[in-house]
């Protein structure tokens, strides 16, 4: 696992064209080193330690614990070694509730600096992790450093952010051509025109006359079901239309088309904006759990 605010920034870092490095973060804290990760790649590996306070003389509380473990089997590990000998210690007690507290109390005459130093030496309090990092691209299985799998994944973001503005673009510019055929047929009266028509086809036939003049003002061409459309709205509808208020929409949809328009040229910095925001919104309280050492 990596820390949230690190990789949206090594994302916006990527998309300004600047350099970023990634290294691991872990939940369940702990001092990592780091040195010889090798980009998570095969062969790299972290050294994850727990946090070891002395409490007092006779007494030292572990904090954190290191990714992959649990207070159980780093207990097990503690209670193993004192029995091979490997440390002294008189007792462990797991004080472990919302918070990791494991409490262990020392041997007489026991210096808790060499305790320490034992306990990372032979006991899970100091783990090894070894990353390997395969991912698939191309429906194909890659070994890959996490900064390319981060520079990956931050194309295919702007790709999809991409996708939702011409989704958003598309429906504005349907609004708008909708909005201005109604706008057209009640404020011109075509639908007086097919008071006279006998047949469904005339019918159609007379409203796509009426439109003929004004269809250069339109922005795509219309359809049939634009026609069939425009025999659906309802007299209360045409009685109660609000020409300034049908403008004011209009504009209102226009203004949107030009800000999306505007977006979709300048995608880069509108993929930052998002990282920007998403940093904002869900950063705090996430940051970094392990401290590199």
């Amino acid at each position: 696992p990596h820390n949230f605010i690190e990789l949206i920034k090594a994302s916006i870092d990527y998309l300004k064209g600047k350099k970023f490095e990634l290294l691991p973060d872990f939940p369940t804290g702990g001092y990592i080193d780091a040195s010889n990760y090798n980009h998570g790649m095969r062969g790299g590996k972290i050294r994850v330690r727990a946090k070891i306070e002395e409490l007092d003389k006779k007494t030292l509380a572990i904090k954190e614990i290191p990714y992959s473990t649990t207070t159980s089997s780093l207990i097990d590990s503690i209670l193993k070694a004192n029995d091979q000998g490997k440390i002294k210690i008189k007792k462990v007690i797991d004080n472990t509730a919302k918070d990791v507290e494991v409490q262990i109390q020392l041997a007489p005459g026991v210096s808790s600096d060499i305790t320490i130093d034992a306990l990372y030496a032979f006991t899970d309090c100091e783990v090894s992790i070894s990353p390997n990092t395969c991912v698939i691209v191309n429906e194909k299985p890659l070994f890959l450093p996490v900064e390319e799998v981060l520079k990956i994944s931050t194309d295919q973001t702007v790709e999809l952010l991409k996708k939702e503005l011409e989704i958003r673009l598309n429906e504005l510019n349907e609004a708008w051509h909708l909005s201005s055929l109604e706008k057209i047929f009640i404020e011109n009266k075509i639908y007086r025109n097919i008071e006279d028509a006998e047949t469904w086809e005339e019918v159609l036939s007379t409203i796509d006359k009426g439109l003929a003049k004004f269809k250069s003002k339109l922005r795509r061409e219309v359809t049939e079901d634009d026609l069939v459309r425009l025999t659906e709205i309802k007299i209360k509808r045409i009685s109660k239309f609000d020409s300034f208020k049908a403008d004011e929409y209009i504009k209102g949809l226009e203004e949107e088309i030009e800000k999306v328009n505007f977006n979709l040229e300048n995608l880069v910095d509108y993929a930052i904006k998002y990282f920007d925001d998403l940093l904002k919104k869900f950063g705090k309280g996430r940051e970094r759990k392990a401290e590199l050492k």
